[in-house]
């Protein structure tokens, strides 16, 4: 299976590599606050051509009613590019999950109890956005899917990984992972800055990523999304780059 954790939350360690743990996945606290950092402006181009086009099309699809706010696809961070953590290198790219058997891993180190508690609410089949952070050029460049549901997180009593945690137990485990699948790669890279105009935008004119936790919980590794934020970046893959 995978192996070094790399998908983490701030609470949560930072992102690392292990002899046979899988993905680092990280909720970088600072990290992901200094990304934010990098797209505080957005590039020229409003994204209401966008939203206005976005939004006849699902209204015309579901007769302009507006759905209850539920969360069912998810956006998971994991740093592309090598960084140590207590001597681990914690990079893990979508090319990395590409490259595991099945390209399946677990998505382990994840030490936020709010993350955690996202990762507990996933769903078989569910899907998700695969978003390289804490790089030069942050952004969503894959799917994948969750093909196995919350199960204790192995590392966190393993002393040589640098997400052990001596006050979990193994009868009652304080962390969780799941198992993901890659599903493919996003037609284009859609980068945070891009995203970011269409969140400025849709929170002064009522869009559907007005409340999109990218920005709203920045430092989460492990996020929630609407159907209707889910469909509105995809969305994006079919655009031009402004």
């Amino acid at each position: 299976m995978p192996w070094p954790s790399r998908k983490r939350d701030k609470g949560a360690v930072s992102d690392k590599k292990e002899p046979d743990a899988k993905i680092a996945k990280t909720e970088e606290e600072a990290s992901d606050k200094e990304e934010e950092e990098k797209s505080t402006k957005p590039p020229a181009g409003s994204s209401k051509s966008g939203w206005k086009n976005w939004k006849k099309t699902k209204e015309s699809d579901s007769g302009g009613e507006e759905s209850k706010i539920t969360y069912c696809h998810w956006l998971l961070k994991s740093e592309p590019e090598s960084r140590l953590e207590k001597g681990v290198d914690v990079k893990f790219s979508i090319d990395d999950l590409k490259a595991e058997p099945n390209q399946t891993t677990f998505w382990d180190g994840v030490r936020n109890y709010q993350a955690r508690n996202f990762l507990r609410a996933m769903k078989l089949g569910q899907q998700a956005f695969f978003y390289h952070s804490n790089c030069k050029e942050p952004g969503i460049v894959g799917i994948v899917k969750i093909v196995k549901e919350a199960y204790p997180d192995h590392t966190q009593f393993d002393q040589k990984d640098p997400h052990y945690d001596s006050s979990s137990r193994k009868e009652n485990p304080k962390w969780s992972m799941v198992d993901v699948q890659f599903v493919r790669m996003t037609k284009r890279f859609i980068p945070l800055s891009e995203i970011k105009a269409h969140y400025l935008a849709h929170k002064a004119d009522g869009g559907p990523l007005k409340n999109m936790m990218l920005f709203t919980r920045q430092r989460l590794s492990i996020q929630p999304l609407t159907q209707e934020e889910f469909d509105f970046v995809l969305s994006l893959e079919e655009e031009k780059p402004h």
